[in-house]
């Protein structure tokens, strides 16, 4: 640990006591909780952000979508707007953000929808939906879902759990005992069971729960944003652009497949503007390589794919590469299939 993060011990211990504060007048129901009769799932985490919940999120919805009318509701982070508004296939970034914007392009049939009041948007979708899918609202302590799947990224779990500044947990470890179940994500293909045994103990210590899987992320074939199309091959190099929370897993992937990679990074939700898509075309014209691509995010290909920026880099080759979660074992997956199944059969009215 360097010395940096040490001299923030005294404000982490700060931190971590207002949160702990916080979520004590929860539970003792000082500060209240809303239930609801709709089932309710809750993906979240405790750490921020790259732990994986848009995957996690969009496993649900291919799990329920065809059996249940299901809606998924987001804070909508980054947008531009306030308050309750569904999202459409025409909607953008900056009205609805990113995330539910390429839930909405990825599962057209279903309601999308944004509010940062998670009970208001509870409210204005129940009464025409089976079950709501909330996306990152574990700390949101004013509803109490049905059912909470907390994340933990597989290398966050290696290292000293300390809240912010000093470490990267927004939320004490200690809450995970309000999980009903934990998924560790991005888990290396390397990693051995003794080394998955070490981490289920850990998780199983500060939780109380056996209910923990393992799961790493399976990509998918690129998906090309216009008709100028390149194959990727080994003799590729690759300009990535990401503005995502960690890009090593992406970056990982790339560099057994290609020559070589030069990366443009971005914070997490970055908003794009028309000089960073001249920079990324300057970029790509740099590179000397005459096999060469532009691979993005699908994450970031929602703030890219407006008209404008596209007409920007419509002579080159651009695409994002999607994503979703893969189990250890099929077991596993039909076991959390079963659960979130028999979840949508419940009908909660808890105070």
């Amino acid at each position: 640990m360097n010395s940096l993060r040490l001299l923030l011990f005294p404000f982490a211990i700060l931190y971590g006591f207002i949160i702990w504060i916080r979520n004590r007048l929860f539970d003792l129901q000082i500060l209240k909780s809303k239930t609801y009769s709709i089932p309710t799932i809750v993906v979240g985490n405790l750490a921020i952000g790259g732990t994986g919940k848009s995957p996690m999120t969009e496993f649900i919805i291919k799990i329920l979508k065809d059996k249940r009318c299901i809606a998924t509701l987001s804070r909508g982070y980054g947008r531009k707007t306030k308050g309750f508004k569904y999202v459409n296939v025409s909607s953008t970034t900056d009205e609805v953000g990113d995330e539910p914007l390429q839930f909405k392009n990825k599962f057209s049939d279903i309601t999308v929808a944004v509010c940062e009041d998670r009970c208001l948007g509870v409210e204005t979708l129940m009464d025409n939906h089976d079950v709501i899918i909330l996306d990152d609202a574990f700390q949101h302590r004013k509803l109490k879902p049905t059912f909470s799947i907390l994340l933990f990224d597989y290398h966050s779990c290696l290292n000293p759990m300390f809240v912010l500044p000093m470490g990267n947990f927004r939320d004490l470890p200690g809450e995970s005992k309000r999980a009903d179940m934990i998924m560790v994500t991005k888990t290396p293909a390397s990693v051995t069971f003794q080394e998955k045994a070490i981490i289920k103990r850990k998780l199983e210590r500060k939780s109380g729960l056996s209910n923990i899987f393992f799961t790493s992320i399976h990509y998918g074939e690129l998906v090309y944003l216009n008709t100028n199309r390149i194959e990727m091959n080994a003799n590729t190099t690759v300009l990535l652009l990401t503005g995502i929370a960690n890009p090593k897993p992406l970056l990982d992937y790339l560099t057994g497949l290609v020559k070589g990679i030069e990366h443009l990074g971005f914070s997490d939700h970055h908003a794009y503007t028309s000089n960073d898509i001249l920079t990324v075309k300057q970029k790509f014209n740099q590179i000397k390589n005459p096999s060469k691509l532009i691979i993005t995010t699908e994450k970031d290909a929602q703030r890219i794919r407006t008209p404008e920026y596209l007409a920007l880099v419509e002579s080159l080759p651009i695409a994002y590469i999607p994503i979703e979660i893969a189990f250890e074992d099929q077991e596993y997956r039909n076991i959390v299939e079963q659960q979130l199944l028999s979840i949508c059969d419940r009908s909660v009215n808890e105070s």
